[in-house]
């Protein structure tokens, strides 16, 4: 992850400062199995310096965007470049405090503290992913006010408190818009660095593309950015819903390609069937077919090597 981050033009401070940071708080074995090997790498300059930088500086992070911005695959990515474990935390309808912190359970004859992902996280400091937090209940945000703040502690009701480990950082994510979800109120708002992610553009997907197929032709890879961005413009002026715009039903439909099926076959898989409603589907279709032949098969994508 450090050479992808050279590569990118990252700061050689700042990645000084991360080859620090590794060597002050060494991966203990029992948790190198929950350091992430990411499949995607995250591309933009300016959006890694800032979420690098927060950390670095011992913030939590809300990750804040619509739709294939990449924030999970940032969180990821994160981790990785720091080498810590990373605990995924979804914010559901039966998400508890003591889905959180842990439940009393009996071991040995005894009642005791069995350690939720938050619990777990703090104590060996690890890289906790706040996934949808705007869609979290009350009591589960309530957990998370000390954690987060200053004071980087869990009372657990019962037991005992236990202060954060220093490499323990927080990454949330969230999304306006989803069924469900609502404004993060003001005081759990203060204790995250906030960035809001830009939509990825056409040449930072193409990179994601050519990185992902190093063998996809470059014409087409522009191809397929190309098309990605029709659709989002389409659901930018409301003609479409985002159903569609999925980036990772592109880079899958990639897959199918290259694994036999012609783009046709491919895109209405991983693109224009993930609309519901039949005119918007057709309406996806006709840009999927005015973009690219639906004929093409892997051997004309893809270069023989």
């Amino acid at each position: 992850m450090l050479e992808f981050l050279k590569r990118e033009g990252i700061k050689r401070d700042i990645l000084q400062e991360i080859e620090e940071f590794r060597s002050i708080y060494p991966l203990e074995d029992i948790t190198h199995y929950r350091v992430p090997t990411p499949t995607y790498h995250y591309y933009g300059k300016e959006i890694w310096e800032k979420a690098l930088t927060a950390l670095l500086s011992g913030e939590n992070l809300l990750l804040v965007g619509p739709k294939a911005t990449g924030k999970n695959v940032l969180a990821e990515n994160l981790a990785a470049v720091f080498s810590r474990p990373e605990w995924d935390i979804s914010f559901y309808l039966n998400t508890d405090a003591a889905s959180l912190i842990g439940t009393d359970t009996f071991r040995n004859g005894e009642v005791t503290l069995r350690h939720g992902p938050i619990f777990q996280c703090a104590e060996m400091g690890g890289f906790g992913v706040l996934d949808e937090i705007n869609m979290a209940k009350n009591e589960s945000l309530a957990v998370l006010h000390a954690t987060l703040d200053f004071r980087r502690i869990i009372d657990v009701p019962g037991y005992d408190r236990i202060t954060l480990h220093p490499a323990t950082r927080f990454i949330a994510t969230m999304n306006y818009g989803y069924a469900g979800t609502r404004e993060l109120n003001e005081a759990l708002m203060s204790r995250f660095m906030v960035i809001n992610m830009p939509l990825i553009s056409q040449e930072n997907l193409k990179k994601l593309l050519l990185a992902q197929y190093p063998n996809l032709k470059e014409v087409y890879a522009e191809q397929f950015c190309a098309l990605f961005e029709e659709i989002r413009k389409k659901c930018e002026s409301g003609e479409i819903s985002t159903k569609a715009l999925d980036l990772r039903g592109l880079i899958a439909s990639i897959k199918l390609i290259r694994n036999g099926l012609n783009t046709a076959q491919a895109l209405e898989m991983g693109i224009i069937n993930k609309s519901t409603d039949d005119f918007e589907r057709q309406l996806v279709s006709d840009i999927v077919a005015a973009r690219i032949s639906g004929q093409l098969t892997a051997a004309d994508l893809f270069d023989v090597k």
